[in-house]
């Protein structure tokens, strides 16, 4: 019986990458902290970290449970959009790139949740 239980449950690899995403985040928030000296780069990756975290937890929690396709685009647009933005907000504070993927980013994580949202109302 916990045989068929486990098979009927599918991995889920955009929860297991919303746990690498808030993993990575905790990580980088302690970099900001005790590894970034000048105020307004350490704003940047403290923003990013916050960012990578919470989209992670929910990609974490929200993966498995997702079914059918357009809820699946819906979180791989809202992980796409937090590595567009909280990357480039990263690499902007660290090597002084240019953060111009970050608007980009911030609009997928938007439309990310609105497809979600949308997706929730079909169920």
């Amino acid at each position: 019986m916990l045989n068929l239980e486990r098979r009927a449950r599918r991995p889920s690899l955009l929860a297991c990458l919303g746990g690498l995403l808030a993993a990575a985040a905790v990580g980088l928030s302690a970099y900001a902290s005790h590894g970034i000296a000048e105020p307004l780069a350490q704003s940047h990756v403290n923003t990013a970290a916050l960012f990578a975290f919470g989209h992670g937890v929910a990609l974490a929690a929200l993966g498995a449970t997702q079914q059918n396709r357009v809820g699946k685009l819906a979180l791989s647009v809202l992980l796409l959009g937090t590595l567009l933005f909280s990357g480039s907000l990263v690499a902007g504070a660290i090597w002084q790139f240019r953060t111009g993927l970050a608007p980009v980013g911030g609009s997928a994580l938007m439309l990310g949740w609105v497809v979600y949202a949308f997706n929730a109302l079909r169920r």
